[in-house]
């Protein structure tokens, strides 16, 4: 099951291991890397959330094998905690994030970009994904796997994991993080004939470098959420994306951003 690569086993201080329950065969999905290192580097910091993660993917891991996630305390105060995770396997080092906590404060000015009006789940169109855990559609007709579909890179994507337990924090950011990673490449596609994401690792290497995700409010993960992406930038081998999250009742949870790779599959390998 999806949730249990979200279950850290504690081997030492600082240091767990995970399995890879939401990995098919090939690479390691990085949004799994992502959620896990969200998970590690909240424990031992009560009273504070994930506020901010940035990563690096520096290889690509195999989802035949666990991997191990070191933290590294950087600042912890009374508002906020700062840690850098590092996740390895064997004795190559995968991915790092830093990672930003922070304690919950009152209102002094508030405001949030509003939710695009892309109608609601009922109204989209539902994916083919393989995993019974996590449930996706696409708002407004897009097919990123189809390389003949072309379209401005806009992508409105509704999505949820349904059997996810309630009231768990933690996991609820794990899985966003987990969620938010995986469809700007495809945004990037869309605005070009010929690509799509279905040929991703067979006729196209495409991977990505950084993503940076920010946590605005909480966002349960079982419930309804949008991930609202554009693609501003693609050109000399690389993508540039961004997205912002809402709930299905338009409040804006997060928000977020990556770099990416892109070229045809043949020359140089991803990473």
């Amino acid at each position: 099951m999806l949730f249990d690569a979200f279950t850290l086993e504690e081997i030492g201080p600082g240091r767990y291991r995970a399995n890879n329950a939401s990995s098919g065969p090939g690479p390691i999905f990085g949004g799994q890397m992502i959620g896990q290192a969200v998970v590690a580097a909240s424990a031992g910091h009560e009273g504070k959330t994930v506020s901010n993660v940035q990563t690096v993917f520096a290889r690509n891991g195999s989802s035949e094998h666990p991997i191990e996630l070191t933290v590294t305390p950087i600042h912890a105060g009374r508002s906020y905690a700062s840690s850098s995770v590092s996740v390895t396997q064997g004795e190559r080092e995968l991915v790092r994030s830093l990672v930003l906590l922070a304690a919950d404060e009152p209102d002094f000015i508030a405001h949030a970009d509003p939710m695009p009006e892309v109608g609601t789940p009922d109204d989209a169109r539902a994916s083919a994904s393989h995993n019974p855990n996590w449930e996706i559609r696409f708002a407004g007709g897009v097919d990123l796997d189809d390389p003949a579909y072309v379209g401005p890179p806009d992508t409105a994507i509704w999505t949820r994991f349904p059997d996810a337990p309630t009231g768990d924090a933690v996991l609820d950011q794990a899985l966003l993080a987990y969620a938010s990673e995986g469809f700007l490449i495809g945004t990037a596609m869309v605005a070009h004939d010929g690509v799509g994401q279905s040929q991703a690792h067979r006729t196209l290497s495409t991977a990505v470098i950084t993503h940076s995700l920010t946590y605005h409010a909480p966002a349960p993960a079982g419930e309804w959420l949008l991930l609202d992406q554009h693609s501003t930038y693609a050109g000399r081998g690389k993508l540039w994306g961004h997205g912002n999250v809402y709930t299905a009742e338009g409040v804006l949870v997060a928000s977020f951003a990556q770099d990416a790779m892109l070229k045809p599959m043949g020359g140089q390998g991803v990473f």
